[in-house]
């Protein structure tokens, strides 16, 4: 018998697969946030024109299957609190203003997840009259995660990928805060 054939009769065991490496990964994505924030992480999920099916994925994070909340990640209402905007969908003329005030009121270091192909590259609609392409067309993007829609574990990655750049940006400014006032010059 085929392979596939196999772990298709055994759902059982390719979900308490799933469940390991979840575990795994959102434990390890726990961690690296208690190292950076020593707090919870804070999203702000900005739709900036999608047709929903990201959102759906991203909904599902917060399910009894993924439930976010015990690794330490919550989404907020405001982008005043949020330490991550994770935005879906092309942007489209009309949220175009709606997104750059959402991006100035979060507050440094801030960084931009663009989630699905849409955000990525403007997907499907990037030649649309009323869309002006991906993410990266409006603010600078720090991580990609493609994907029609992309898995609720590429996001969990992605979020993962996410703190390792907010480590470096973090490093960065405490490195250049640290040498701001050197009149040193060095050859």
């Amino acid at each position: 018998m085929d392979q596939e054939m196999i772990e298709f009769q055994k759902p059982e065991e390719n979900q308490e697969v799933l469940r390991t490496h979840l575990e795994e990964l959102g434990n390890h994505l726990s961690e690296k946030i208690g190292k950076i924030f020593g707090r919870s992480l804070h999203i702000r999920e900005v739709d900036s024109g999608s047709c929903n099916a990201c959102e759906w994925e991203i909904t599902a994070l917060s399910n009894p299957v993924y439930d976010l909340e015990r690794f330490g990640i919550y989404f907020v209402a405001s982008p005043r609190h949020a330490d991550v905007l994770l935005v879906t969908g092309p942007v489209s003329r009309n949220l175009y203003t709606a997104l750059l005030k959402t991006y100035e009121a979060t507050p440094e270091p801030k960084l931009v997840i663009a989630v699905g192909a849409c955000a990525c590259s403007g997907g499907l609609f990037q030649k649309g009259y009323a869309s002006l392409g991906g993410v990266d067309k409006v603010l600078p993007v720090d991580v990609y995660i493609p994907g029609c829609p992309p898995r609720p574990q590429a996001i969990l990655q992605g979020l993962l990928l996410a703190m390792d750049k907010l480590e470096q940006k973090i490093r960065k400014r405490n490195f250049s805060d640290l040498h701001e006032g050197d009149t040193c010059h060095r050859p």
